[in-house]
């Protein structure tokens, strides 16, 4: 058997003495979940941002922020943002990534200077694992027939953190596609709702998201989904926690019904960028 030279070695049959003492857990959850939310939310419902706990953060749009990209899109919701870039389609470089249907290649990174704690240059395993969420998630809304046997590249830059940066990102992204022409059956709006024991809050801050070492006890978790409203399905779905298949519902149905109110927003904002696109083409055949 190996011994790491590192650590203290003890007997093999060893255990913590806390294991020991007799603890009533499920009262040290329930404790635990109330001193939680009241830390989140008052007795009036309210929470630390003054917002309501079906209310979401304001939202902010445009397109067109990197000139070099075909298509861009910058998202602000509340104190998180982000910016995105689509490049392509271009042919594919490796043989072995060779597909008849069109590829999606999605990078989602934190900036150094996003987070509370300095983040690396190089990607992380959280940063990994949301990138192929993101990807998943834009597979089923992008029409990869129309450009086969090449990729489109969607970098996604979080340039501050605040909490769900995933589902804005899965906005964020939606835009840049739909801003660089790149054919899509429907647009993709993502939303986030953090489940507490009595009450749900909808677009969850960085400090309301749930964390596992702080919120281990059921009904309390995390719940981010990408939907198209048009056709009125679900892309992406990551539930972090425990919950019951009533408050899943509860919460499937409230982030759907915000996604169906950001649509407006987000065709208005596509509808602002096609018409000046229009116009600067209008004006250099003038020029000619």
């Amino acid at each position: 058997m190996p011994v790491d030279s590192r650590r203290l070695q003890g007997p093999e049959s060893a255990f913590s003495y806390t294991l020991l003492e007799k603890k009533d857990a499920n009262a040290e959850e329930s404790i635990l979940s109330a001193d939680m939310q009241k830390m989140l939310i008052d007795s009036k419902q309210i929470r630390k941002d003054k917002r309501k706990p079906t209310d979401a953060r304001p939202l902010f749009l445009r397109t067109g922020i990197i000139s070099q990209a075909k298509g861009s899109a910058y998202i602000e919701q509340g104190n998180t943002k982000l910016v995105c870039g689509v490049y392509g389609p271009r042919e594919v470089q490796k043989k072995s990534d060779f597909r008849l249907n069109g590829q999606l290649f999605c990078e989602f990174k934190f900036a150094p200077f996003s987070c509370q704690k300095r983040r690396s240059h190089q990607q992380d395993n959280e940063e990994l694992v949301l990138s192929g969420l993101l990807r998943e998630a834009l597979e089923a809304a992008v029409c990869l027939h129309h450009f086969p046997k090449a990729q489109v590249e969607v970098n996604v830059m979080v340039i501050e953190n605040d909490g769900s940066p995933l589902a804005a990102a899965l906005t964020c992204a939606s835009l840049a596609l739909s801003s660089a022409s790149i054919p899509m059956y429907d647009l993709v709006v993502g939303a986030s709702v953090r489940q507490l024991p009595k009450v749900l809050l909808l677009d969850p801050t960085k400090d309301e998201e749930w964390q596992p070492e702080l919120s281990h006890d059921q009904n309390n978790s995390n719940l981010t989904v990408g939907y198209m409203p048009s056709m009125q399905q679900v892309c992406a779905y990551v539930h972090e926690g425990v919950s019951n298949t009533e408050d899943l519902e509860q919460m499937l149905k409230l982030v759907t019904e915000y996604c169906l109110k950001v649509q407006p927003i987000v065709q208005l904002c596509l509808k602002e960028t096609v018409e000046k696109m229009l116009a600067n083409e209008g004006e250099n055949k003038d020029a000619e």
